[in-house]
């Protein structure tokens, strides 16, 4: 019978909606990575604790403050050093998975990074979001435009040759056009393309010309217009269960997690609230 690790654990999944693209999970008190690469591109970050790795001949620390990133075919190890535990989460990209980013991004070629540790706490933040996202595996059009803003920023940020990102028109027209689709279709999964289709522009502008137009990005304000079609079908006496449903929602636990996030309450407590 095989020994289970109880001091090492890890999941690792291949996503759902991105072809290409794999995750893992990892919490390591143990563990040591041999010398290896990888045919994808890598981005890790960490979650608890920290590690060592070795690349270029040289020996860094990863933490909670460090996002890892290594080019396909580069070789590199790591350990755990200094810590006594190391919680992380990993994206690896291969061929098709960073073909998609980069036309999402409207580019052709993604850079090179001369580093492989980057300290930018923000874009920590965001691949972690982003992980989790994942993780969860509820909602694409989240996972898309978390997953073209957060490697956006990396590639604009810290990568080295490839494009230059196009920036995204600043015209109302364009983001009042992806709105109507909104309000037409809130009950389908739309994603980055289909809007971005409606007016020609790459996911990763989409997302600019809204934060820009509305001040919130292309999921949120989906959330917007799902949320006030709940709010319909409740004040029309609806089931909260099939409100959820009718105004686009997986199910009633996500309307719940976006009402409350959004409002401060539960759909059940605005219901016996308003109904005295």
């Amino acid at each position: 019978m095989a020994r289970i690790d109880t001091r090492n654990s890890s999941r690792y999944w291949r996503d759902r909606h991105v072809p290409g693209l794999s995750c893992l999970a990892a919490d390591f008190t143990s563990h040591e990575y041999a010398p290896h690469s990888h045919d994808a591109f890598v981005v890790a970050v960490t979650e608890a604790g920290g590690s060592e790795f070795k690349s270029r001949g040289a020996t860094e620390e990863a933490s909670a403050a460090t996002l890892l990133v290594f080019n396909p075919a580069e070789p590199h190890s790591g350990r755990m050093g200094w810590s006594t535990r190391w919680r992380y989460r990993g994206l690896y990209l291969s061929k098709p998975a960073i073909e998609a980013v980069g036309r999402s991004l409207g580019i052709a070629a993604t850079p090179y990074f001369t580093a492989n540790a980057v300290r930018d706490e923000a874009l920590v933040a965001a691949f972690l979001a982003l992980h989790q996202a994942l993780d969860d595996g509820r909602d694409a059009l989240e996972e898309h435009e978390l997953l073209v803003s957060s490697f956006g920023v990396l590639f604009r940020r810290h990568g080295s040759g490839g494009e230059p990102i196009p920036a995204a028109p600043r015209d109302r027209e364009l983001a009042g056009l992806v709105q109507a689709l909104m309000n037409e279709r809130y009950t389908e999964e739309l994603t980055l393309d289909e809007m971005g289709a409606v007016v020609g522009l790459t996911p990763f502008q989409i997302i600019g010309l809204f934060k820009r137009a509305t001040g919130l990005t292309p999921h949120a304000y989906l959330t917007q217009v799902r949320l006030k079609a709940a709010f319909r079908e409740l004040k029309a006496g609806t089931p909260i269960v099939e409100a959820a449903l009718a105004a686009g929602f997986c199910d009633q636990s996500a309307l719940n997690k976006h009402f409350k996030r959004c409002f401060g309450i539960t759909p059940l407590q605005w219901l016996r609230a308003t109904r005295g």
